[in-house]
């Protein structure tokens, strides 16, 4: 588990780094919200056949999907909060000055 968790981080770095250093062509750049909408659709097809080959799952979908709606809820709140709060003390407004460090 520590491997899997230690090349995603490598993965995502990579992925940062050429980002940041604009190593990315624009041809691939005008693609990437494709490219990401296609991965995140064929992970929740491959998380929904998983779902549905394990049994203990499906016979306890109802008090798992209670507490998922939940846990979903506080998520999607919490997020929203946290992105309110960045925005209103790191990220200016176009037309503010900027502070450079």
């Amino acid at each position: 588990m520590g491997i899997r968790l230690l090349i995603y981080l490598i993965i995502l770095g990579i992925g940062a780094v050429l980002g940041y250093k604009d190593k990315i062509g624009t041809k691939l750049s005008n693609k990437l919200n494709l490219l990401q909408s296609i991965s995140l659709f064929f992970l929740l097809f491959i998380m929904g056949i998983r779902i549905g080959l394990d049994e203990k799952v499906i016979k306890s979908f109802f008090s798992i999907g209670l507490r998922a709606v939940i846990i979903a809820i506080f998520t999607i709140i919490i997020t929203i909060l946290t992105t309110k709060i960045i925005t209103r003390f790191f990220i200016f407004r176009e037309g503010e000055n900027k502070v450079e460090p």
